[in-house]
């Protein structure tokens, strides 16, 4: 059996999560578009994920 080749999603650091995340806000009483709300919800998880420890790097 060969092994899985498929391409993993690159890890981004809690660094350049928090600077997505405050990218979406422009300023401090901007309002999120659908689009930007899902987007910044997907970012909270990721970043969550990368605190917990839960993602791990490629070798």
């Amino acid at each position: 059996m060969s092994p899985d080749l498929s391409p993993r999603p690159r890890v981004r650091s809690a660094e350049e999560l928090n600077a997505a995340i405050r990218a979406l806000w422009s300023h401090r009483d901007a309002r999120l578009s659908d689009a930007q709300r899902a987007e910044y919800r997907a970012l909270l998880d990721e970043l969550r994920q990368v605190e917990r420890g839960d993602v791990t790097t490629a070798a």
